[in-house]
């Protein structure tokens, strides 16, 4: 038996006026002549993304969504330069107590995704730093949530430069540079270009970090699709962490555009990943990222429920039989 649980990605398609990925450019920012006024107005929005937030998490629990990942893009120009000496979490105290006390009660597993461009294998050092720093953001807000950090934050290895072999060197390399209150929040995933299902598993086994399984990135490789015959390997990445095991969904938009993220997840596929894993692990959480967002899980959900083997346990739970 395999307890699955969905979850998905920032935002909600069903509620209206919810975006918690409000932002200000820097040039908007610049043109308010009152750089304290401006810096309150960048506030405002970082305020109110996160009463989004929490918008968004009592719209999970009132349909009985446990797995969520909340938008990296929380606050806007937090790392900016220009904005250095800003000490945004300041302002969010408040709003992120919120946020505290309304998961102490109603639970559900949380994390970030963070941008691209934090880059932990990069070969330069302002660039290793701002990625550093990001993360770092991000950990002040898991901390101003009452969240354990660990395990929190999903990266891709990063770029290739021209040089795979040695970008994955250079990841550990820099690894070592990364303070162990960052390290411990970090998951790798696989990528559908460079990084594959077991260049990763090579710096998750090296390191111990654990490894979040991309399916439609790893068929969308085409360099070998027997991941079956890794998948004890991928599980083993978790045996240190507190939290079950997680991978992403998601469906490919078309033959032609195979990598590009689909609007739905086709039940089809996630059902040959279903069958595959299924009392292997007794829990997975599993991340839709798809265009529809919400809307797509209440979908799949609704294929789960038709499917032979698969008892709903609530709305967004369900048991592999």
């Amino acid at each position: 038996m395999t307890i699955i649980k969905l979850g998905y990605v920032a935002m909600s398609t069903q509620l209206q006026n919810a975006s918690p990925s409000q932002t200000m450019t820097l040039r908007q920012f610049q043109t308010i002549a009152d750089r304290d006024a401006a810096i309150a107005k960048l506030e405002r929005i970082a305020v109110s993304n996160l009463e989004n937030c929490l918008r968004l998490l009592k719209h999970n629990s009132a349909n009985d969504i446990e797995f969520f990942r909340f938008s990296s893009k929380l606050i806007p120009l937090a790392n900016h330069e220009e904005l250095d000496d800003w000490k945004y979490m300041r302002a969010l105290k408040e709003p992120l107590k919120k946020i505290a006390d309304y998961l102490e009660e109603h639970k559900q597993r949380v994390d970030f995704h963070p941008d691209h461009f934090v880059l932990l294998n990069s070969t330069k050092t302002e660039i290793l730093n701002t990625s550093i720093k990001t993360l770092a953001m991000h950990e002040a807000l898991l901390k101003g949530m009452r969240v354990d950090t660990e395990h929190r934050c999903v990266l891709h290895v990063g770029g290739a430069y021209k040089d795979k072999e040695k970008a994955l060197e250079q990841f550990i390399s820099n690894w070592a540079l990364v303070p162990n209150k960052i390290q411990r929040m970090i998951m790798l995933e696989n990528d559908d270009t460079t990084f594959s299902l077991r260049d990763t598993l090579y710096l998750c086994e090296k390191l111990g970090i654990p490894l979040v399984f991309d399916y439609h990135h790893h068929l969308a490789r085409n360099d070998y699709k027997e991941w079956e015959e890794d998948w004890e390997r991928v599980v083993a990445t978790w045996s240190h962490s507190a939290l079950p095991i997680k991978m992403h969904i998601s469906s490919p938009r078309s033959e032609k555009e195979y990598r590009a993220h689909s609007e739905f997840i086709d039940p089809k596929m996630f059902q040959a990943f279903l069958n595959k894993i299924k009392g292997s692990i007794p829990e997975i959480h599993c991340m839709i990222e798809a265009k529809k967002k919400d809307e797509a899980l209440f979908q799949l959900a609704e294929d789960l429920r038709n499917m032979e083997g698969v008892e709903a346990i609530s709305g967004a739970v369900f048991k592999l039989q």
